[in-house]
């Protein structure tokens, strides 16, 4: 096993470790929620099913994409060095800033609703939700002070837990499903009601998606990056897709469509019409070890964001400190801290956070692809192991795609704007005033 010298990342983590953290920083509760909300909006089987294709399609895209940053800019991070890169280092600030910042709010948000589970298992728990939250933050927060190998095992260990528990699902649906909504639904909309459901309906779907690159954030870590990148990210995205198709092709065949449309969790609801209601404990369970290995993903790569902005002088210089196994430990306790704040902050501004880290996280898609187009320009001559698909005709697809995504998420929370305004002016002075004169 490589290390490297004092106070640096370990190049400890393999091509099984990939494809395990796209898994777990991908598939969460979203695909067990949004069938029912789509299908109210779309009312056709085969518009639904496309759509979760499109989005599949574009993941796998982005991928050729990210491949050729990582690989040709091997450093922790992901979006912020690519951006920093290309376009500077106030864009870089920015970009680091806000990748961070989302997936601490998501962190706070994933640990409440893990607490809330776990509550439902326990219901002595059900007036001390917050605590049972900061809790669960505090055990990750520890278990990843032991170290990089011990945190990557642990992943590949719940992402396999639950992959081989939504296979099971699938099976049960194909194997006692009746047809559901394939046999039965209402017209479909038309006109203008279409194309909006449709709009909604990709952005749920899009969402569901976030995390399909996030082994990008470990490249630096990597044992051998250029012969196991693209597998694990290709297998990654790939077995995630068929999961998801698969998930919603055995929804659609279970239940009818006045169930689905009204249905809030639409798995645990096909669960229950086919095993009965004696399932719900089971299917509560699967929830939050779900929503665990998605926290115990964002714990690892959320601290290597700011642990590769503060090496570049554009955070806390105590961020860039790596502990005697391997993890980045300081960037941990910002991490983990500031998302226990997050917790116990009012109710409105959490929800405020969170809406405003949804646009960020689509604003960081763009700003790598906007990277890669740059890149090719500037550095004409930096090494690229891996080049993407159909340059420059992929990534300008990719940006365009991108724009659009960021422009739905700014029409579905209009009041949001004012505080990614505001945002950027706080950043913008934070940056002159007060990173401008460190190297």
């Amino acid at each position: 096993m490589q290390k490297k010298s004092s106070n640096q990342l370990w190049k400890v983590l393999g091509t099984s470790f990939g494809v395990a953290v796209t898994l777990g920083g991908t598939v969460g509760t979203g695909i067990l929620r949004k069938p029912g909300p789509i299908a109210e909006l779309l009312h056709n089987p085969s518009l639904i099913i496309g759509l979760w294709i499109l989005v599949a399609i574009y993941a796998l895209l982005g991928v050729s994409c990210v491949l050729e940053l990582s690989l040709s800019i091997p450093k922790a991070g992901a979006w912020y060095g690519y951006a920093e890169r290309a376009f500077g280092r106030y864009v870089g600030f920015i970009v680091g800033l806000s990748s961070w910042l989302g997936t601490v709010t998501a962190l706070g948000f994933g640990s409440y609703t893990c607490s809330e589970y776990l509550a439902i298992l326990f219901p002595s728990l059900q007036d001390y939700v917050l605590y049972c939250a900061i809790l669960i933050l505090l055990l990750l927060w520890f278990f990843h002070q032991m170290g990089v190998v011990l945190a990557g095992k642990s992943q590949e260990w719940l992402s396999g837990i639950k992959a081989l528990a939504l296979i099971g699902f699938i099976i049960i649906c194909f194997a006692h499903g009746d047809g559901g909504t394939w046999h039965s639904s209402p017209a479909a909309p038309s006109g203008l009601p279409l194309w909006s459901g449709i709009l909604t309906a990709l952005l749920s779907i899009f969402y569901a998606f976030d995390g399909w690159h996030t082994a990008a954030y470990f490249t630096e870590e990597n044992k051998d990056p250029l012969k196991s990148m693209p597998k694990s990210m290709f297998i990654g995205v790939i077995v995630v897709a068929v999961i998801y198709i698969l998930i919603n092709i055995g929804i659609l065949n279970t239940l009818s469509w006045a169930e689905l449309s009204q249905s809030k969790l639409a798995a645990a609801d096909a669960m229950q019409n086919i095993l009965g209601a004696q399932t719900g404990r089971w299917v509560t369970t699967f929830l939050m070890l779900s929503i665990l290995g998605i926290l115990n993903t964002q714990v690892m790569f959320a601290p290597r964001v700011i642990y590769s902005m503060s090496r570049d002088g554009l955070f806390f210089a105590g961020a860039g400190k790596v502990n005697a196994q391997g993890s980045p430990t300081v960037a941990t306790h910002m991490t983990v801290g500031l998302a226990c704040l997050f917790l116990v902050s009012s109710q409105s501004i959490s929800d405020r956070l969170s809406d405003i880290a949804t646009f960020f996280f689509v604003a960081s898609y763009l700003a790598g692809f906007a990277s890669l187009l740059r890149l090719r320009k500037t550095e004409p001559n930096l090494n690229r192991p891996y080049r993407v698909w159909a340059y420059p005709y992929l990534p300008l697809l990719l940006v365009m795609i991108s724009s659009l995504f960021l422009a739905g998420t700014l029409l579905q929370n209009t009041s949001s704007i004012p505080f990614v305004i505001c945002f950027f002016a706080i950043s913008y002075l934070v940056y002159r005033f007060g990173l401008t004169k460190r190297v």
